[in-house]
């Protein structure tokens, strides 16, 4: 939605309603845009952020073992070499 400043004004609470709820609120002055509304996203809380990121590592290792060690073995041939 674009709307100018001038008459934004009149509707400050509408368009803030509008913007929260995820519609593109852009403010205009003379045919231009000059501002745009758009909601504030929650910050993310640093514990909570560290123990994302520790159970995609922990997701993301490397699995060793005999799984790993022939998961290329279709690409050879019983000579050793590639196919």
């Amino acid at each position: 939605m674009r709307i100018s400043v001038s008459d934004a004004k009149a509707q400050l609470t509408e368009l803030v309603r509008r913007a929260e709820a995820g519609e593109e609120v852009v403010l205009t002055r003379h045919g231009h845009a000059v501002a745009r509304l758009a909601p504030i996203k929650a910050a993310v809380d640093p514990a909570a952020r560290r123990r994302l990121l520790e159970h995609l590592r922990a997701a993301a290792a490397p699995t060793l073992g005999p799984a790993a060690a022939r998961s290329q073995d279709v690409l050879y041939g019983g000579d050793g070499l590639p196919e």
